[in-house]
């Protein structure tokens, strides 16, 4: 069966799930955007053709529930083996803790060697980073995020590149699909997902993160729970040793955070 054949089959069988997903979908996204996206995935990643069908219309049920669409950037979905799976990104994720309600910004920033950077958790309130967004800025070792409430307080998280391999190594295709096309997006969703942990939480938040949880093997030890300041020296020890070298060719971020610009929760991620 040629390409063509099989997507427009595969189309016929997603309308048949349009009434399924429009009673799950919140009220501002319409079924037909939601399904062409799903159309774009599968357009761009034909082995999703290759997928349990049942699968592939489970994972997109799954974002349909969250409220976030199939377009790369919210959610995406990723195979393993036959089986479908839906993955919130990192522009998803921010939508989320956007509409919760409970933070007044929130900000995630890849950092580099070459990137002055510096952070004591016992006397500064956000890491103090300048980094040169229009020069060379070394190799990729770590990431952050900034959470303000609107209460009044801050929360820090600070992950090493040790740290982040760490969530690598208990993904589920850690060396292939996602974290292999797009490392630095998942490392910064790493840190998202940690900060998560430790802000004001909402029952949508929750489920967005129990349907991610199925992208890893949480048999493991969990290598997303908060460790504290003990961060901050991993990532400070990672740029005082790290060679001063060109960095390695990485895919940039498809969400709002790409290298050399935050993401605030303020804006429309998509």
């Amino acid at each position: 069966m040629s390409k063509e054949i099989a997507l427009k089959a595969f189309g016929q069988e997603l309308a048949t799930q349009k009434k399924a997903l429009q009673s799950v979908l919140p009220a501002h996204i319409k079924p037909e955007k939601f399904m062409r996206t799903v159309m774009g995935a599968v357009q761009n990643n034909p082995a999703i053709l290759s997928a349990d069908r049942q699968s592939v219309f489970n994972a997109c049920q799954k974002a349909a529930q969250d409220g976030l669409v199939i377009d790369g950037r919210e959610a995406a979905l990723v195979c393993f083996g036959k089986q479908a799976q839906y993955m919130p990104m990192v522009a998803g994720v921010l939508k989320k803790l956007r509409n919760s309600g409970e933070l007044s910004t929130i900000i995630a920033q890849p950092v580099y060697s070459d990137d002055p950077f510096a952070y004591n958790p016992a006397v500064d309130t956000v890491p103090d980073h300048k980094p040169d967004w229009f020069g060379e800025r070394g190799e990729f070792i770590g990431v952050y995020a900034v959470a303000k409430l609107k209460d009044g307080g801050t929360v820090v998280e600070i992950m090493s590149m040790k740290q982040i391999k760490k969530v690598k190594a208990v993904s589920r295709g850690g060396d292939r699909g996602p974290w292999k096309d797009w490392f630095e997006e998942m490392a910064i969703k790493s840190v998202i997902r940690r900060i998560s942990k430790m802000l004001p939480s909402s029952a949508d938040i929750d489920q967005m993160w129990s349907s991610d949880n199925e992208n890893y093997d949480l048999n493991e030890p969990d290598s997303s729970a908060p460790t504290g300041p003990a961060s901050t020296d991993d990532i400070n020890n990672d740029l005082r040793s790290a060679p001063q070298q060109q960095p390695e060719t990485v895919i940039e971020s498809t969400g709002e955070v790409i290298e050399g610009q935050a993401t605030a929760v303020d804006g429309d991620p998509i």
